[in-house]
C-alpha cells in the first residue's frame, strides 16, 4: 500500500477526534465535516469509486460520531420505551431495532440504531443531534431509575459484499450466523468489541463497537491487514448508495420538525400499545387528522448532479412552490439523478410531474416509487441480486 502523506488539520478542543482518526489520515482521508461534535472523514478521493467499492467489494468506514448513549438500570426497558413510539415489548438481549426518538409534538429527534446490550442495558447509536442531553433531561423526571451516560464506544463500518469474508478471516466462519439486526461481544487479539449486523450502506455489512477506545489505530490497521488482500479499500459513508436505498439523514431529510407518518414510517409507531410514550398524543391526532406533507421519491431529468446537494432546492408545480427537496445525487449505476423530497400531500402521488431549481436552472422531475434500488432490501439481509 502506498501511504499518504500526513495532511495536518487544524482542530480545536470542542470538536473532538475519533479513536481511528490518525488512521484514517494515514490512509488517505481528505476531507472531514463534523458530526455529534466529532470530526468524520467525507472522502477518501472519488466519491464514485468509493460507491463501487462499497457495491463491489468491501469499504471500512469510521463512524465513531455514532455516539452512544447508554441507558442502564433496573427501570431501563421501561424508560427507553418512553424516548420511542416503536413496540420494544419483543426486543430480546442480544437484538437492535431501528427507532425513532420523537419529541412531545410527535416530531423525530434522532433515528438510531436500538442495540439491546443486556437485560438492563442499551444503548441507542445516534444520528446527529444531541439525545443523550435529551434522555438525561427526560430522566429527571421520570420517576425511573436509570442511569444515562456516554460509554467508551466507537464503532468502524465494515460495509460491501465481500464483508461476510472479511469477517470470518477475522473471526471464524461461525461469525456468518449472526443474524441481521443482531449482536454479539467478540474480541480480535484481545481488542474488546461487539459486533452487529447493521450499517448505513443499504447493503451486507457489520459494525464493529470498539470498547476500549485506546486501541483504535489497533484496530483499524488489523482489519486492513486481513482485509486488503480480500479487496477491502478505506471510505465514507456513501451519499449515493444510502440514496438510492431510500436511507433518511438526519438534518437533511428528517429533523424536529418532521413525524414519522410524513415520513411513511408508520410501522415505527405502535399507538394501541400500551405503554406510553413522549409524543404519543401528538402523533394520535396528526394519524387522525392526516398529514400535509409526504416524503416522495424523485428522478431529475438532464445532465449528471455534479455532486449532492448542499442546499434544499425548490419543488415548484405550475410555477408555485410544492415542497423542497432534501437529499440529491447521480446514480451511476442506474444512470439517473435521484433525490428524497418533502413535498405537499395533494402533490405525492406516483408520476406527479414537478419544476425543481438546480442551481439556477430550472429541470424536470417526477415522482417514483422509493427506494431506487433494491426496494425489499435484501442485499442488506444478505441475498444476492441478479
Amino acid at each position: 500500500m502506498a501511504v499518504t502523506p500526513r495532511k495536518e488539520f487544524g482542530f480545536g478542543t470542542q470538536i473532538r477526534k475519533s479513536p481511528f482518526f490518525d488512521a484514517t489520515v494515514r490512509w488517505g482521508a481528505t476531507d472531514f465535516s463534523v458530526y455529534n461534535h466529532m470530526y468524520i472523514p467525507r472522502s477518501f478521493g472519488d466519491p464514485e469509486e468509493n460507491f463501487w467499492n462499497l457495491v463491489n467489494d468491501a469499504i471500512l468506514c469510521d463512524v465513531a460520531v455514532e455516539r452512544q448513549v447508554e441507558i442502564i438500570g433496573k427501570d431501563a426497558a421501561e424508560f427507553v420505551q418512553l424516548l420511542t413510539p416503536r413496540n420494544l415489548s419483543q426486543c430480546a438481549v442480544g437484538q437492535c431495532k431501528y427507532v425513532l426518538i420523537t419529541n412531545a409534538a410527535g416530531g423525530i429527534l434522532n433515528d438510531p440504531v436500538l442495540l439491546r446490550v443486556e437485560e438492563d442495558r442499551f444503548w441507542l447509536s445516534l444520528a446527529d443531534s444531541d439525545v443523550l442531553l435529551w434522555a438525561q433531561g427526560v430522566a429527571t423526571h421520570a420517576g425511573l431509575d436509570v442511569e444515562i451516560r456516554e460509554p467508551d464506544v466507537s464503532p468502524l463500518q465494515l460495509q460491501g459484499p465481500k464483508s461476510g469474508d472479511i469477517m470470518a478471516a477475522l473471526f471464524g466462519e461461525s461469525i456468518r450466523e449472526l443474524k441481521y439486526y443482531w449482536l454479539d461481544r467478540l474480541e480480535l487479539d484481545g481488542i474488546p468489541l461487539l459486533i452487529s449486523r447493521t450499517g448505513w450502506s443499504s447493503e451486507l455489512g457489520y459494525e464493529l463497537y470498539l470498547l476500549d477506545g485506546s486501541q483504535g489505530n489497533a484496530l483499524w490497521e488489523k482489519l486492513m491487514a486481513i482485509g486488503e488482500p480480500l479487496g477491502l479499500k478505506p471510505g465514507h459513508t456513501s451519499t449515493i448508495r444510502r440514496i438510492e436505498g431510500g436511507m433518511l439523514s438526519y438534518h437533511a431529510d428528517l429533523d424536529a420538525g418532521v413525524n414519522p407518518f410524513e415520513l411513511g414510517l408508520d410501522r415505527l409507531v405502535d399507538l394501541d400499545m400500551a405503554a406510553n410514550f413522549i409524543g404519543k398524543t401528538a402523533l394520535q391526532r396528526i394519524q387522525q387528522q392526516g398529514v400535509h406533507r409526504r416524503q416522495v421519491g424523485v428522478e431529475i431529468d438532464g445532465n449528471a448532479l455534479p455532486g449532492a446537494n448542499t442546499q434544499f432546492w425548490p419543488v415548484k408545480r405550475g410555477g408555485h412552490l410544492a415542497g423542497k427537496v432534501t437529499s440529491a445525487v447521480y446514480s451511476p449505476r442506474l444512470k439517473k439523478n435521484i433525490a428524497l423530497a418533502m413535498v405537499m400531500q395533494e402533490h405525492s402521488a406516483l408520476d406527479t410531474e414537478y419544476e425543481i431549481e438546480v442551481a439556477g436552472e430550472v429541470r424536470r422531475a417526477q415522482v417514483v416509487a422509493k427506494p431506487f434500488y433494491d426496494p425489499n432490501k435484501r442485499i442488506t439481509a444478505g441475498a444476492t441480486l441478479s
